[in-house]
């Protein structure tokens, strides 16, 4: 599948992809776009030049400055746009004179990404951050604990409401946050000791549920617009103090950055495979659709002044529920989900210590310095138990289809801590 927009073969953004932003530059304000090799078609612009009127929708929700009206419409809207894209760019298109062979319209709408700025997506109503990682809840119950998951764990997926306030955008700068925590056996205020990273997975919601009504696990793909990575800071020691009895607070409530680019469900289609299976599941969260997850790799990186040293590798195939066992769960007693809220996995963690998803487990809560590898051959190592201030974490994803199927991406989900001031 070739694009006769030039697509160096390690993009993120190949024809496969096609992901939703919003970006602007010096001469256009914020609008929708989509991103193809090194380039982003103002969607804005074709709208305004009639190019979908074809299609059965209201095109004017592409010239909004956020994805949510867009994102609201029905899912065969969202795949007649793909699949209407997906033939313009395509290098033997029929299409060529609405774009490729259209000198001044192609110079009009196709940004250069280099150019462009970003912004958020989507307008985040309500924000959920799952904890259905299997590594993950393993690790904390045996650093925290002592003994093993939940009993609850495998029946359900375990959940906390996030505040969407904090939700940015990657390039976000991070203040380190201040709290309440534990020093030498007192409470004591001050700046965070132990601030971390966690590796994420999120979808923002496109259609919602009424008031007291549910979303059937079979249907609820229906209700996902797309996926984005994420980064869900943590502050360890305020997090630890405070959680006992109702959970986390301030400890996870100043930041969480997300990648810029929305991919869609369409793209992300050949990448499925099975979750972690659970045993105990109610009829409720049995979902007919085995391949219910995805495979993707993400990369962790941490940069500073030294150089750059690789974290670790996760993966979104690290779960034991999927989006649409957690949306039904959400859901079960009634709880409206409305368009432009955002779903999380919580922390992606592999089985090994190369695969763990944040330093809480990599240092066994500060108690272990874990080493990090240079990307430069031969350059010194990096050692951290914690994130100090000047680091700045990195999160990739990168998947390759088959059969000539070109490279999904997600653009960097990237933050930097400055100290508290």
């Amino acid at each position: 599948m070739a694009s006769w927009i030039p697509t160096a073969d390690n993009s993120d953004f190949s024809l496969q992809n096609l992901p939703y932003g919003i970006f602007s530059t010096e001469n256009l304000d914020a609008r929708i776009g989509v991103a193809i090799g090194d380039y982003i078609l103002d969607l804005k612009a074709l709208a305004q030049d009639d190019i979908f009127a074809s299609l059965d929708f209201d095109s004017a929700t592409l010239e909004a400055t956020t994805l949510n009206a867009y994102a609201s419409l029905e899912k065969d809207v969202h795949q007649n746009v793909r699949k209407l894209l997906q033939e313009i760019l395509s290098q033997d298109t029929w299409l060529g004179p609405v774009l490729r062979d259209h000198k001044t319209r192609r110079e009009r709408v196709l940004v250069p990404l280099s150019s462009a700025k970003m912004h958020m997506p989507m307008q985040i109503g309500d924000y959920t951050d799952f904890f259905v990682g299997l590594y993950h809840a393993q690790n904390c119950s045996e650093i925290f604990l002592g003994k093993g998951l939940p009993p609850n764990f495998s029946s359900l997926p375990i959940a906390y409401h996030g505040r969407a306030s904090s939700v940015v955008i990657s390039e976000t700068p991070l203040i380190r946050p201040r709290g309440q925590f534990i020093h030498n056996g007192s409470p004591i205020e001050g700046p965070c000791q132990k601030l971390d990273f966690e590796v994420e997975f999120a979808a923002f919601i496109g259609r919602g549920n009424q008031m007291g009504s549910r979303i059937d696990v079979d249907e609820a793909e229906e209700h996902i617009f797309g996926f984005v990575l994420m980064n869900d800071w943590s502050a360890r020691d305020i997090q630890q103090w405070e959680s006992t009895p109702l959970g986390p607070f301030n400890g996870k409530n100043f930041c969480t950055t997300i990648s810029p680019w929305i991919v869609t469900t369409e793209a992300l289609e050949p990448f499925r495979t099975t979750p972690l299976q659970s045993d105990n599941q109610l009829a409720y969260l049995k979902q007919g659709k085995s391949a219910s997850v995805y495979d993707i790799p993400i990369r962790v990186s941490l940069e500073n002044d030294s150089g750059a040293y690789s974290v670790t590798e996760c993966n979104t195939k690290h779960v034991v529920f999927s989006f649409a066992q957690m949306l039904a769960h959400h859901t079960m007693g009634g709880c409206p989900m409305r368009t432009r809220d955002l779903i999380a996995t919580g922390t992606l963690s592999g089985p090994t210590s190369r695969e763990l998803g944040c330093l809480l487990e990599t240092s066994r809560n500060g108690l272990d310095l874990y080493e990090m590898e240079s990307q430069v051959p031969g350059r010194q190592k990096l050692s951290r138990t914690f994130l100090e201030d000047g680091d700045v974490i990195d999160l990739k994803a990168q998947v390759h289809g088959k059969n000539g199927l070109g490279r999904v991406g997600f653009g960097a989900c990237r933050g930097g801590v400055l100290a508290f001031t």
